[in-house]
């Protein structure tokens, strides 16, 4: 090997051997787990609803009542307040939230259902 190129490259690989520790704080794969841990805390200013079978949600209330915001782990939407004959209920077409005091059913679409949830810490 031509001892040229391996005087040339040494400093480059030490320059590089002392940049990359500072890399470390910096995540570039999209499926870490920190993320998940992030996700998994209670929004501000939002109640937690834990349901049959270990499901969970969380509900933030927008325009003094007007509307909720449904926050999942991965996914979040927007439910108007529409009229309902007992409770609360808030749809947008495709999912509805009923509330009744501390309880709540959540339908999401054909597929997803959470039922018998109850608000935690009220």
């Amino acid at each position: 090997m031509d001892n040229r190129f391996v005087r040339s490259a040494l400093p480059a690989l030490a320059c590089l051997s002392l940049l990359l520790p500072g890399c470390s704080s910096v995540n570039l794969w999209p499926f870490s787990g920190e993320k998940n841990q992030d996700r998994a805390r209670t929004p501000s200013d939002a109640t937690e609803y834990q349901c049959a079978g270990g499901k969970r949600f969380h509900v933030r209330y927008l325009d003094n009542g007007g509307a909720a915001w449904i926050i999942f782990p991965e996914r979040e939407f927007r439910l108007d307040k529409v009229t309902s004959a007992a409770g609360t209920r808030y749809s947008n077409g495709i999912a509805a939230l009923e509330i009744n005091g501390n309880e709540a059913t959540l339908a999401d679409g054909p597929a997803i259902s959470f039922a018998g949830c109850k608000a935690v810490g009220k």
